[in-house]
């Protein structure tokens, strides 16, 4: 049987929203024609073509909404650490001895060799001790990471001009870089999770290499003409040099405050709870990470140490059995040297392990700061570490469920987390009834 096609439009087709498209039927012909625009000018082909090449496929709707921010200030550092990086290594090559007639290739095929080593050794220890942190504090390593970079190249300029220490310094120099190497690669990584929405991270993560790779390119052009005017001028080296670092850290530290992460870390949570418990208000994904600090904190004063192992703050069976009293979570919290410690059950949800957080926020908030507004200005009365537990336990089975609530229709995460946690589960013994 034969279906007969009407007059008229017939249908539309869409090109992500880019393009849009109509197929009408006339005279028994079908025409196909584009809506809203007569047809595509060259410059808008090439602005097409550009996007096509360097943005990735879906785009806008295919990435985060701070895809676009970040992006730019990524690339506006990248370009002055190129810049910089020319300096840098036009001074390595000057210090091992390119230009000098009494330097030997086997000298500095030594210090080149040396300083690849100790990188390669610093890239291994580094990935080991600190591996497990750039997942839940992506925003931090990352503008460490560039710091170190900035710090590691003016080792390198300086380094010619104190010849006897000169292997020594590109050595600690090739260290950070390498830190750099590993923790910039892994917190792109954890950013790309971020900013793709349409599980296209293979995709973006191509994308960004490419735009990487043009900047590159125009930071190698503008090299060529930067090289005539620094050779044999180490004063106009280093004034060049501070400048491209300060836009490099000031383009970073941008980068970093325009990424807008719905899921919750130990900062991000901390700031929306203790908003909520001081006036009811769920900050918005926007909100709280405007206010998530972004330089990395090497000591705090009351550390949360999330799965930690039950020996961490319980010593014998009394504590224990004192901890187990009436349990009915997956989880057991305590306070040993001004640090809370949290162990997990090997049941635990991810609603368990942000109930967990939470408690353990609170506990930490207050020990650290015993004047508290708000709901947690209860927990200030307490006189020893056990009753704060108990008591923050309390306040946590009251507010929790609202504050989860309120947590999904802010538009947070809860089905995963990028708290840090340990590994330790323990698994104990309910009570029979």
């Amino acid at each position: 049987m034969e279906m007969e096609v009407s007059e008229g439009l017939i249908l539309t087709e869409k090109f992500g929203s880019q393009e849009t498209w109509q197929y009408r039927v006339k005279n028994g012909e079908m025409k196909r024609e584009r809506v809203g625009k007569d047809g595509e000018s060259p410059g808008r082909s090439i602005k097409t073509a550009f996007k096509s090449v360097f943005l990735p496929q879906g785009y806008p709707e295919s990435v985060s909404e701070d895809y676009l921010q970040y992006q730019f200030w990524d690339t506006l550092q990248a370009f002055s650490s190129s810049l910089s990086g020319t300096l840098a290594t036009q001074a390595s090559l000057r210090g091992v001895g390119v230009g000098n007639q009494e330097a030997t290739v086997a000298a500095a095929t030594i210090t080149w060799l040396l300083r690849d080593g100790t990188g390669m050794l610093g890239r291994i220890l580094f990935a080991w001790l600190k591996g497990s942190k750039l997942d839940s504090e992506a925003k931090k390593w990352r503008l460490f990471a560039d710091i170190l970079n900035d710090l590691a190249m003016f080792m390198e300029i300086a380094a010619p001009h104190f010849p006897p220490f000169f292997t020594l310094i590109v050595c600690i120099a090739g260290i950070f870089k390498s830190i750099v190497g590993v923790a910039g690669g892994a917190t792109r990584a954890a950013l790309t999770v971020h900013q793709a929405r349409r599980n296209n991270m293979a995709d973006i993560s191509a994308k960004d290499g490419s735009q990487e790779t043009l900047v590159n390119l125009a930071g190698l052009l503008v090299s060529l003409l930067l090289i005539q005017l620094v050779t044999d001028n180490p004063m106009l080296t280093f004034i060049l040099f501070f400048l491209f670092t300060a836009l490099h850290l000031f383009a970073n530290y941008k980068a970093v405050r325009s990424v807008i992460m719905e899921t919750l870390n130990e900062a991000r949570l901390s700031i929306v709870l203790q908003q909520y418990l001081l006036d009811g208000q769920i900050l918005s994904p926007a909100e709280a990470n405007q206010r998530e600090p972004v330089f990395l904190e090497f000591k705090r004063k009351v550390p949360i140490k999330l799965g930690a192992r039950l020996g961490d703050f319980i010593k014998d069976p009394a504590e224990l059995q004192l901890a187990l009293k009436n349990n009915t979570k997956s989880y057991l919290i305590g306070v040993q040297n001004r640090r809370v410690c949290v162990c997990l059950g090997a049941d635990a949800s991810v609603r368990d392990e942000i109930m967990a957080a939470c408690q353990a926020v609170c506990i930490s908030a207050v020990l650290h700061t015993p004047r508290q507004d708000g709901v947690l200005k209860q927990l200030c009365k307490t006189r020893d570490s056990q009753e704060l537990v108990s008591e923050s336990q309390k306040l946590i089975d009251q507010i929790f469920q609202p504050f989860l609530t309120g947590l999904e229709q802010a538009k947070w995460q809860t089905d995963r987390t990028l708290l840090d946690w340990d590994e330790w589960r323990v698994e104990w013994r309910k009570k029979s009834s």
